[in-house]
């Protein structure tokens, strides 16, 4: 019986699929607390510049973000091959995985550490205390975690309604159109979502800067949607080779068929 499952192509691939979905989504949130300048990485002078009346405003992202837009387009490729109810499925295994990891997180960091050798181990390459290093980058605030959470699930959600709604209305074809409109569509409710819960409400920032900050965090993202496109194409061409013509086909009819109930 193991054996015959293991075998069935769409059910390796969704394992596969499923694989990478949640650990991209653990690992985007393990790196999302170093800041980078996105200027820089770019090899560009950081420019401050002013939004809705905020001033000193520059490309100061996450590191989250260089993972979030591959799991916009894994979204879109469950959606169209998988259907609605398999993407809702990931993504609650994947918020729960997460949280359980944070669990363990705040666990190691409050188990005493080792002070005769482990805690200043590291003093010659400039970190004195390696529990107060672990502390900082594993022990992100409670606000941050519940915003950021919340901003990937209700992201989710809604990716899969606006890509079965734009499907519905074009059919097989624009395969552009709804994986990047949904994408551009979701990621806005991502950036504002995460903004309001970690920063509106757990840092009582003004809505001012709260949407100021989303939308030049939006534009960063709206931008990569853009540039990734061509990989959604090919990553739905690699997938049919694998699958055959008759079997991707019969699953993109029966994807749409689960969004229609």
């Amino acid at each position: 019986m193991v054996h015959k499952i293991l075998a069935d192509k769409p059910t390796k691939l969704f394992v596969v699929i499923a694989s990478f979905f949640v650990a991209n989504a653990l690992i985007a949130e393990c790196i999302g607390g170093k800041l980078f300048s996105l200027e820089k990485v770019l090899g560009l002078v950081p420019k401050p510049f002013s939004l809705l009346g905020e001033d000193g405003l520059t490309y100061t992202l996450t590191c989250g973000v260089l993972l979030w837009p591959l799991e916009f387009i894994m979204t879109d490729v469950v959606n169209e091959y998988f259907g609605p109810k398999a993407v809702r499925r990931i993504s609650y295994i994947a918020v729960g995985l997460i949280c359980y990891a944070f669990l363990m997180f705040y666990a190691a960091i409050e188990i005493p550490p080792d002070t005769s050798f482990w805690t200043g181990s590291q003093a010659q390459a400039g970190v004195p205390d390696m529990q107060a290093a672990f502390g900082g980058i594993f022990g992100q605030g409670m606000w941050i975690i519940a915003g950021s959470l919340s901003a990937f699930l209700v992201s989710q959600l809604v990716d899969v309604w606006v890509f079965h709604k734009i499907k519905k209305a074009t059919g097989e074809k624009k395969v552009w159109l709804r994986a990047t409109g949904s994408t551009v569509v979701s990621q806005l409710i991502d950036s504002f979502i995460v903004l309001f819960i970690a920063f509106k409400i757990g840092k009582d920032w003004s809505y001012q800067r709260v949407i100021a900050i989303c939308l030049v965090n939006y534009s960063y993202k709206f931008v990569m949607a853009i540039v990734l496109t061509p990989l959604i194409y090919l990553i739905e061409r690699t997938i049919d080779r694998y699958l055959g013509d008759a079997t991707a086909t019969a699953m993109r009819r029966a994807a749409m068929g689960v969004a229609a109930e």
